[in-house]
């Protein structure tokens, strides 16, 4: 349900900008791992966008959570290249 005020784009709108939104999450992440808000802060869109690119750059292996989750059930993400090129 929306708020007053609030315009939420449609699941086509947001997968549209998903190429984009790759690389830019992947700028991101290359300066280390982060989590949802923090990067929905950085780019400035709502989180629950964000999370659906996340989850479509998990699911081609680009990015894979890493530690524990923080206090607000948060799990950090980061570049699976840049994890093997720690190891």
């Amino acid at each position: 349900m929306k708020s007053i005020g609030e315009t939420r784009r449609d699941m086509q709108e947001i997968v549209h900008d998903e190429m984009i939104m790759r690389d830019r999450i992947a700028k991101l992440l290359s300066a280390g791992p982060q989590t949802i808000p923090e990067l929905a802060g950085a780019l400035k869109y709502p989180s629950h966008e964000v999370t659906i690119w996340l989850f479509a750059m998990r699911r081609y292996g680009e990015i894979e959570a890493v530690g524990k989750p923080d206090v607000d059930g948060y799990f950090k993400y980061a570049l699976v290249k840049q994890q093997l090129e720690e190891h």
